[in-house]
């Protein structure tokens, strides 16, 4: 079981690089961090937990950028999001991005991507909220096709254009790692049938998380498919919940440090929960 790191980088935190660096140092397999362009001032939707959100929602640097910096810092660190709201990205620029840093980093890239939970950040970017599930999962499809096509084309619903032409390729084949975060019977289905992995909801009970790989392990053998893998994300594990998390044969488990906080405090995070490697 691979372990790494999830937490936000703001412009309050440490610089990119730096933080990469550290974690690279002290063993860790992976660095993820999460996407928000902006946050309403004033909006209804509410929050996942129910409570006011942490400073750092309102100051998250660019996800890519990000992982570009810490890319050309480290050597070994895997680097992905989670998650991308790809609902409120062009594909092809997608496509563009992810391929550049997948080749920037010697092929360490990861997507995960998400549909989001705030619907009036989707719709400053004129995403319809209502469709948002389709349209993550035909932007994804659109992004394999640029990814893999010497003359790419698609037609879908929401995403159509004719042959086109990109490079660079991503250096991984047939493509960076894609994983599809969200919960539940309908989640698990288009896991299964785009060939993705799954991303378990942060901080999802072992029990919870168990339970949701026995039914996607069903819908897999319902298909005749692969089971797919299984990333989670815990806040201040122990070592009997990596056990544990190993046993289920999760493929990968990120340690969260969240709320950011400032540099002191993230190396401290960092030290105790090199402690569980």
């Amino acid at each position: 079981m691979q372990t790494g790191i999830f937490t936000a980088i703001t412009d309050e935190q440490m610089h990119p690089a730096e933080l990469g660096r550290q974690i690279e140092s002290l063993g860790f397999e992976s660095l993820f961090v999460p996407e928000h362009t902006h946050i309403p001032t004033r909006f209804a939707t509410p929050t996942p937990d129910g409570n006011p959100l942490p400073r750092d929602y309102y100051r998250n640097l660019d996800p890519f950028i990000s992982l570009t910096a810490a890319a050309v810092a480290t050597t070994r660190l895997r680097l992905g999001t989670a998650v991308a709201l790809v609902v409120q990205r062009d594909p092809i620029h997608l496509a563009k991005e992810l391929a550049s840093l997948d080749l920037v980093s010697g092929g360490r890239v990861e997507l995960g991507a998400g549909a989001g939970w705030l619907r009036e950040e989707m719709l400053n970017h004129g995403t319809d909220p209502g469709r948002r599930v389709t349209l993550l999962m035909e932007r994804l499809a659109a992004v394999k096709t640029i990814w893999t096509q010497e003359d790419a084309e698609f037609h879908g619903r929401f995403v159509d254009f004719d042959q086109l032409r990109m490079w660079p390729k991503p250096v991984q084949s047939p493509h960076p790692p894609i994983w599809v975060a969200g919960w539940g019977p309908s989640t698990f289905a288009r896991v299964v049938a785009s060939e993705n992995g799954w991303m378990a909801p942060v901080g999802l009970p072992l029990d919870e998380l168990e339970r949701g790989m026995k039914e996607l392990a069903t819908v897999a053998a319902r298909s005749e498919a692969a089971v797919p893998p299984v990333l989670a994300t815990f806040h201040g594990p122990s070592q009997h919940d990596l056990e544990r998390a190993r046993e289920l044969g999760v493929h990968r488990v990120l340690l969260a440090l969240w709320p950011v906080q400032g540099r002191s405090e993230t190396l401290r995070a960092l030290d105790r929960y090199a402690l569980l490697l």
